[in-house]
């Protein structure tokens, strides 16, 4: 029997079972995981869409890691159910493994909302490489597409499409797009420059009906937008949220809120059972309660803390924030925090723009503390910045030393 059982594969799979070995080199490990495929970078699905990665470039382990680790992967295969009281794990194809360590990391699943067509061939989520490689292959033959959606994934495949030569349409509900990590003034830089790269951007509506060809209607061929225009398309790619797996614990005694709750050291409710990454609720430093965040140095970093612990080091979580790293139509932007705060609520915010070269640096102090910040365009002193913020330290005997122009410089000077 397994000592260990971690279901997902990805990088909270990864972080537990290196963790695990530098403990334990002996025990058991089992991973389960969906994907057929080796240790490759979700970040860099856009990259593959655009043609400038391929799957080779996209690894970020070697194709021996699961023997070097000594790990029994079983690739391609789906985790059903749990049975908490006799310790197992249910497998599709009628398999099942016990265990006595288990780790949940199953990660998000794209959102897809009704629409009228949306079962149409033509229309994608873009969340794994699976889904990525049939997005690409009907890429080279598509002339035009609808991207649903403005946040960050929707960007990354807007900008793949247009680099592929694809006439891409951005449908954003809100009124701006990143509005969920970008502040309104960031959001109106980053949205002129994706309509300088001749992205046909709207906000305030949604496709509401996917429309097939005229002479094929199961395949796409437009979409109706809640404002009642049509926008001819061969391709509609769905990037409405993220939403936690949490499937394989429903009906089990694990507490759910919006994903898995989780302790300081990624347990769940049940002893000997942990959970990490996008379908965990776990310590967010910056609002200092536990949080869904979803990205990937959290998925890996809670992987790792669990796996200490999983293996008998006492390892706390040490928590993380909203983070979002991003550099597509040649702005490089670094968003952390709170980023959009309420001006009633004791906010201090410090700012400098500079439009001509789209240039914009924003920090968010609460009790002389960082909070949150957003770069763009010049990302140099960022790192200083999260030092602060994640040591929450006291800026307040040099805060005075900010201005406009010398923002970052302060506080790398003063720190």
């Amino acid at each position: 029997m397994p000592k260990y059982v971690i279901v997902g594969g990805s990088a909270g799979g990864i972080g537990a079972v290196e963790a695990i070995r530098e403990m334990d080199p002996v025990g058991a490990i089992t991973v389960v995981s969906e994907e057929p495929f080796p240790h490759y970078s979700r970040p860099m699905i856009g990259d593959f869409l655009s043609g400038e990665a391929t799957l080779e470039k996209m690894k970020y382990r070697d194709d021996l890691f699961w023997e070097k680790n000594k790990v029994h992967a079983l690739t391609g295969r789906k985790a059903v159910s749990l049975n908490l009281t006799d310790k197992y794990v249910e497998l599709d194809e009628e398999g099942r493994i016990d265990f006595e360590k288990l780790l949940i990391a199953t990660g998000g699943k794209p959102f897809v909302p009704k629409i009228d067509g949306v079962e149409k061939d033509g229309v994608f989520t873009v969340t794994t490489f699976s889904d990525a490689e049939c997005l690409a292959a009907k890429i080279e033959a598509a002339k035009k597409a609808v991207v649903i959606g403005g946040g960050l994934i929707g960007v990354i495949v807007t900008e793949a499409l247009t680099k592929q030569g694809v006439k891409t349409t951005m449908v954003e509900l809100k009124d701006r797009i990143l509005n969920l990590i970008l502040d309104e003034t960031a959001s109106e830089i980053v949205e002129k420059v994706i309509r300088e790269a001749d992205v046909n951007i709207v906000t305030g509506h949604t496709v509401k009906r996917i429309l097939g060809k005229r002479n094929n209607d199961s395949v796409v061929g437009g979409a109706v937008l809640t404002n009642g225009e049509e926008v001819p398309c061969d391709l509609v790619i769905v990037d409405i949220g993220v939403i936690p797996r949490t499937e394989l614990v429903v009906g089990t005694e694990v507490k759910i809120n919006r994903g898995i709750i989780v302790d300081e050291f990624m347990r769940t409710s049940i002893p000997d059972v942990y959970a990490c990454g996008d379908v965990a609720e776990a310590y967010d430093f910056v609002w200092d309660e536990n949080r869904l965040l979803l990205n990937w140095p959290v998925a890996y970093l809670g992987g790792r803390t669990a796996g200490y612990n999983m293996a008998g080091k006492k390892t706390e979580y040490p928590g993380g924030t909203a983070m979002s790293a991003l550099k597509y139509f040649h702005m490089p932007i670094i968003s952390v925090g709170i980023t959009n705060p309420k001006e009633d609520d004791g906010y201090e915010v410090l700012a400098n723009q500079d439009p001509e070269r789209n240039l914009y640096k924003k920090v968010v102090l609460k009790n002389d503390a960082v909070i949150g910040m957003i770069f763009m365009n010049d990302i140099e002193r960022t790192g200083i910045i999260f030092y602060l913020m994640k040591n929450q330290v006291n800026v307040g005997s040099f805060k005075k030393n900010f201005s406009p122009k010398t923002l970052d410089s302060s506080l790398y000077q003063n720190s």
